[in-house]
């Protein structure tokens, strides 16, 4: 899950270096925290949450094939 929300997020940014993932998982959670450049928020955000929305969709139904639900 981690590889496919950096394979999103990597191209977007300027700084991919600066992009990090945290990860924590419950029994029936899993619970990520991305964090980039501040230069690239915007572009990770997206014009009203745009992008932001169809990266959490993604995660989301990447996680309902693993029977857990995906919180970001």
């Amino acid at each position: 899950m981690e590889d496919l929300i950096l394979a999103i997020v990597k191209p977007l940014v300027d700084h991919p270096d600066d992009v990090s993932l945290h990860a924590e998982e419950t029994d029936s959670t899993y619970f990520y925290q991305l964090s980039v450049n501040k230069e690239d928020m915007g572009r990770v955000i997206g014009k009203q949450g745009r992008i932001a929305k169809a990266i959490r969709t993604l995660v989301y139904a990447a996680g309902q094939k693993a029977d857990k639900k995906s919180s970001s």
